[in-house]
């Protein structure tokens, strides 16, 4: 089995910084599409951001040029860097990566989420 347990969220400022993790483990042989979501209130959860293997980016373009998603393999991690953080970038956001099992078996997993709010 695979967990996936995000960290990292809080209450931060208009024009604010945060930073949110998430790390996997379990039973993995490797990491391949690691991708942030995030769900606001009253909202349908959308996808912020995904990173490849190969270490390709994309982002929705409500944060193109604000976030920034990287992973660590050594430690089984992907980040989030959150800048310029508005009002409306309040959600929970929920990391969900496509695993190579260490059986050879593919899955994909999600993890509960951390909640971002963005108040003064």
């Amino acid at each position: 089995q695979v967990q996936l347990v995000e960290s990292g969220g809080g209450l931060v400022q208009p024009g604010g910084s945060l930073r949110i993790s998430c790390a996997a483990s379990g039973s993995i042989y490797s990491l391949n599409v690691m991708r942030w979501y995030r769900q606001g209130p009253g909202k349908q959860r959308e996808l912020v951001a995904n990173l490849t293997s190969g270490g390709s980016t994309a982002y929705a373009d409500s944060v193109k040029g604000r976030f920034t998603i990287s992973r660590d393999n050594a430690k089984n991690m992907v980040y989030l860097q959150m800048n310029s953080l508005k009002p409306e970038d309040t959600a929970v956001y929920y990391c969900n990566v496509d695993v190579t099992r260490a059986n050879g078996w593919p899955g994909t997993y999600w993890g509960r989420g951390t909640q971002v709010t963005v108040s003064s």
